[in-house]
């Protein structure tokens, strides 16, 4: 299966990609670097990338931004990085990708534990995971009847991120790399559509 994953090259995208590459033809989308460029924050860049890319398999996202600040500090400016980069642009990965699928293609979108367990400093990042979770069993209604499947998979705390994230995470269980990456392979490989891939259970 030729497989598109954007932001291939991060923390959990470059295992992700290195598992998917054992037996499948995996293109790898980022901003700065992969095998195609891409600003999914910007609708244009989106179709640029798939005007060049062509048809795919699936197309699986592990990338957008969000403003992680004290609710007090947030600007409305700031929730707008998070709108138009992680949700938005997730949104129009499937709105525009959905004509560059396959038949019996699928969607995997990335959240996190935010969306049901915030934080300190992630009023904006919560909202924006929440926001995504709704669009996803929503979208699933409708491209269930093109032949297409969409799914998210929302981890935790990642084994390989508590170094950098830990003060944010006190006494959270950080979820082996394994684990994360099993949920993008039930994903793409599975049947499942509408499904939020939860690698946490509770905190």
């Amino acid at each position: 299966m030729r497989i598109l994953i954007i932001g291939g090259m991060g923390t959990i995208g470059k295992k992700v990609s290195e598992q998917f590459a054992k037996k499948h033809d995996v293109i790898i989308g980022g901003r700065k670097s992969g095998d195609v460029k891409v600003d999914i924050a910007d609708a244009h860049s989106i179709k640029d990338m798939f005007a060049e890319l062509g048809k795919v398999g699936a197309i699986v996202c592990i990338a957008g931004d969000a403003k992680w600040a004290s609710f007090e500090e947030l600007t409305e400016e700031d929730y707008y990085i998070g709108i138009k980069s992680k949700l938005m642009g997730q949104v129009n990965l499937v709105r525009i990708g959905q004509e560059y699928l396959h038949p019996g293609g699928s969607f995997t979108l990335t959240t996190g534990i935010l969306a049901d367990y915030p934080v300190q400093y992630t009023a904006s990042a919560a909202m924006v995971n929440g926001g995504i979770h709704s669009f996803v069993k929503a979208a699933a209604l409708e491209l269930f009847e093109k032949g297409f499947r969409i799914n998210v998979v929302s981890s935790g705390l990642v084994e390989d991120a508590v170094e950098k994230y830990e003060e944010y995470f006190p006494g959270h269980n950080p979820i082996p790399m394994t684990k994360v990456v099993n949920g993008y392979v039930k994903s793409v490989l599975g049947k499942g559509t509408g499904e939020i891939i939860k690698m946490y259970d509770n905190c």
